[in-house]
Parts: C-alpha cells; sequence; structure tokens
C-alpha cells in the first residue's frame, strides 16, 4: 500500500502535467491537457518527410474510437477518491527502474456529437512523466517494428500429398493464426496482435493466385478432386514449390492502453511445399474376368 507521502507526489506530478493549455510536443502534435485527462490525438505519416503529423482535417480515420487517460481515483478537478487512493495501483520498477503514474483509459466514438467517455481499460502503470512525447514515436516506428518480428506465417497444406495428379484439381489450405507479441519501444511496454487478412498462393508453375482473403480449407477424402476457391490443376508434370504468403493486419497498445491500429500491413512467407505431380493413364477393357480370367486387365495379367 502506498504511503501518503508518495500519493502526494503522484497528484503533484500529475498537476505538473495538466496546464489549461494544449502542450506542444517536440513533433509539433498536440496533447491536450485538462482536468479530466490527457487526449491522445490522431497520427499520420507524411509521404514526403516520412514525419509523424496530426491527422488533416476531413481524413478518415483507421479507429472509431478516440481515446485519453487519466489518473486512477480522480474524480475531476483537484479531488480524488479517498479510499481509492488506500489501495491505488503500484507502480514500481519500470523499465528503466522509474516510478510510473497509475492511470485508467477511456474511450469514446470518434466524431458523435455528445459522445461520453467511458472506461475502456486498466487501471495500469504508465512509465514516463510525459507520455506525450513518446507515443508519436512510437506510431511512427511501429510499423518498421511490426516488419521485423518473427511472425508465422502458416503452413502448405495440399490435398492429395505429397503426391497429384496432372489435370486434376488439387486443393491448398493455409494453417496460420493470430499471434501476439511483447516488445519494449523507447523504454514503454507494447503488446502487438498481428492477424491474418489475406492470402497469396504462387503454385511453382507462374501462376500466382491472391492476394484474396480466403485462407481455404479441407476437403474429406472422397470429395478430393473437386475444385476449390484456392485450388489448383496443373497442366504437366513435375515437381513442384508451392509458396505462400500471408497477409498481416496490426494493432498494437502501450502499457496496456487501447488497442491502436498498425497502418500499412505486413507481409510474411511460409515454407515452400513441395508436390509431385503424375500423370494418369486410362484404358478400356472388353474381357469378362469371371469368364476369361486372362483377358487383358485381369488381376494377374501384363497390362
Amino acid at each position: 500500500m502506498r504511503t501518503w507521502t508518495s500519493l502526494v507526489m503522484v497528484v503533484m506530478l500529475h498537476l505538473e502535467l495538466t496546464p489549461s493549455d494544449p502542450a506542444s510536443v517536440h513533433d509539433g502534435t498536440e496533447a491536450n491537457f485538462g482536468a479530466i485527462g490527457v487526449d491522445v490525438g490522431g497520427l499520420v505519416k507524411d509521404p514526403l518527410t516520412g514525419e509523424m503529423v496530426p491527422e488533416a482535417p476531413g481524413a478518415v480515420p483507421t479507429d472509431p474510437n478516440e481515446y485519453k487517460y487519466e489518473l486512477q481515483c480522480h474524480l475531476g478537478g483537484g479531488d480524488f477518491d479517498t479510499p481509492c487512493l488506500g489501495r491505488q495501483l503500484e507502480c514500481k520498477d519500470g523499465p528503466d527502474g522509474e516510478e510510473g503514474i497509475p492511470v485508467t483509459w477511456l474511450s469514446r466514438p470518434r466524431g458523435v456529437p455528445g459522445a461520453v467517455w467511458a472506461h475502456h481499460s486498466g487501471p495500469t502503470c504508465l512509465f514516463d512523466a510525459r507520455p506525450e512525447d513518446l507515443l508519436p514515436r512510437i506510431a511512427a516506428d511501429i510499423q518498421r517494428e511490426f516488419q521485423s518480428l518473427p511472425v508465422n506465417a502458416g503452413t502448405v497444406v495440399a490435398q492429395p500429398s505429397p503426391h497429384t495428379l496432372r489435370g486434376a484439381e488439387t486443393n491448398f489450405y493455409a494453417d496460420a493464426a493470430e499471434q501476439q507479441f511483447d516488445v519494449t519501444m523507447f523504454g514503454q511496454q507494447v503488446h502487438i496482435v498481428a492477424t491474418p487478412v489475406q492470402y497469396t498462393w504462387n503454385y511453382g508453375d507462374g501462376t500466382v493466385f491472391g492476394p484474396q482473403p480466403s485462407m481455404g480449407g479441407p476437403l474429406p477424402q472422397d470429395r478430393w478432386g473437386e475444385k476449390t476457391r484456392t485450388s489448383h490443376a496443373y497442366g504437366a508434370t513435375g515437381d513442384f514449390q508451392v509458396m505462400l504468403t500471408t497477409t498481416f493486419q496490426g494493432t498494437y497498445s502501450v502499457n496496456a492502453g487501447p488497442p491502436l491500429p498498425i497502418p500499412g500491413q505486413g507481409q510474411f512467407s511460409a515454407p515452400p511445399q513441395t508436390i509431385s505431380v503424375w500423370r494418369s493413364l486410362t484404358r478400356n477393357y472388353a474381357d469378362d474376368c469371371n469368364a476369361n480370367s486372362q483377358g487383358q486387365g485381369c488381376p494377374g495379367t501384363a497390362r
């Protein structure tokens, strides 16, 4: 449990961060500090300079909500809930050994007149006295971080496999799943969720299908050879390397805050799957093996 002295220090720290006017951060982005909390404004990357800048007026946001945080136990103005302070979250031993601030995250629908702020998540610890300086930096680098993650693109499954027939439909499908990662960026804990959204098939014979949203699916053995959304019929025999590229969409949250969309997408390739295409021969025989056991095509006779 915190002592009263440490509680006063937390309150004083919050008051130091709440001037009545918006505080401009180093990249020109404004984070609005008021009596209730801190608004986290939308950011976009300038294609000419690569810097993070506020969203242009009229821009269509990728997240339907907007977010802000406030101190845990804050009642508004300079008032705090005294019983709540007695069980306030301990925020010690941050990424760089510093103490943090206990906060809760609020959200409301973006652009809805009269929308009220509602609890989104928390309480959680914010381990930076001026997180508005770090959020734009994280937003600027999150796409590169996303691309460098060891995301598993999934595996390629073929029916039938490892051999199939020339001219027959071979059913391919992907075995891919959502994945989660925890990384540290600028001393902040960042949680990333990668979700597969599109798939591109390279069947190894010059045919490419996608990107498209279907990962395909298995067929029962008695239906092998049917045409499916992701099946392919080879026109020649031989061994072919089937390659799958999976496109992932990501979200990230900073210090257990609200999930925010990662701009752009990440593409990851699965290990290639070898498929051997054989040819089939069809012959018709007129002999009745019951009447002539040595007839062409009968068991035990040369073909």
